[in-house]
């Protein structure tokens, strides 16, 4: 009987951590993308890019180590934490007009994340690689997913995601897709309980070098879509204020961003009428390379 319950648990509670801590789908990383509403798949230039689309990893061209938390709800049994990395490879091709500085080679990024708490948890390691060529950026990550219960024992997937950027209209607009899960692992044989594959794309549209809009469509295969929408600002070059919602998990959200020599700062806050705040924060540090 160990493995059925295992099943049946592990499919309830499965379903309402997603509807919690993950709204329709995966989870963004980064209180940049969370400030704007988690509508992150035409962004780029970021580490956190290795979670929330790895073609975005392609305009990366310093080396970035990442931590990043999370508090949703005031419940510690939502608690996100994660650490990234990424690498660029190669040297790095200068920018040019309409074309953003780039490594020769690509970039590789690592992410390690544990959601939850001692009752239920989620753990995940994951690789991503991020390549620009001209104005099309391509990326791809492969997670290796442990969910586990207490007392109950563990299931473990694999699972794979692919994720394109474009600029349509250089430094203008950018166009960003972004398929997760694509293989549907299976994590139990109950109502073949699956991860979520979820297909999000969207558009980053800057009217001046201070602004960027944001939206995007989300859509799990199993349940309806939804829509996402942010605003960033930049009052000085070094500061981000920034705006979001989202339909799929109800919830407004807001931040700032401010860098300051090597270290980049965000946090955001966001607001559920029924469920209340949840607060998310990181910090990015970025170095030169040696010759």
């Amino acid at each position: 009987m160990r493995l059925p319950l295992f099943s049946l648990l592990f499919s309830g509670l499965f379903s309402t951590t997603q509807l919690l801590a993950q709204g329709n789908g995966p989870a963004g990383q980064g209180a940049r993308a969370v400030a704007l509403g988690n509508a992150s798949a035409p962004l780029g230039g970021d580490v956190w890019a290795v979670a929330n689309n790895a073609a975005g990893l392609g305009t990366l061209t310093r080396p970035t180590a990442g931590v990043y938390l999370e508090n949703r709800y005031l419940l510690t049994s939502l608690n996100v934490t994660a650490a990234a990395l990424a690498l660029p490879l190669g040297v790095v091709a200068p920018a040019t007009t309409g074309q953003p500085a780039r490594a020769s080679h690509g970039v590789v990024g690592f992410e390690a994340q544990r959601f939850g708490g001692s009752l239920y948890n989620e753990v995940r390691l994951g690789a991503a690689y991020g390549y620009r060529l001209g104005v099309v950026s391509i990326g791809g990550r492969l997670d290796v997913l442990q969910v586990s219960f207490q007392d109950l024992g563990s299931r473990r997937a694999v699972l794979g995601s692919l994720g394109g950027q474009a600029d349509v209209v250089p430094e203008r607009l950018t166009f960003g897709v972004y398929l997760y899960n694509l293989n549907q692992a299976k994590l139990a044989n109950y109502q073949d309980e699956r991860v979520p594959t979820v297909l999000r794309a969207g558009l980053a549209y800057r009217p001046s070098k201070q602004m960027t809009l944001l939206a995007e469509s989300e859509k799990d295969i199993e349940r309806d879509a939804g829509v996402k929408v942010g605003l960033e600002y930049l009052p000085l070059p070094a500061v981000a204020i920034r705006a979001g919602y989202a339909s799929l998990s109800q919830q407004t959200t807001g931040g700032v961003g401010v860098r300051t020599g090597k270290f980049q700062f965000d946090y955001a806050a966001g607001w559920h009428t029924v469920l209340g705040l949840s607060q998310f924060l990181n910090v990015n540090w970025q170095w030169e390379r040696k010759p």
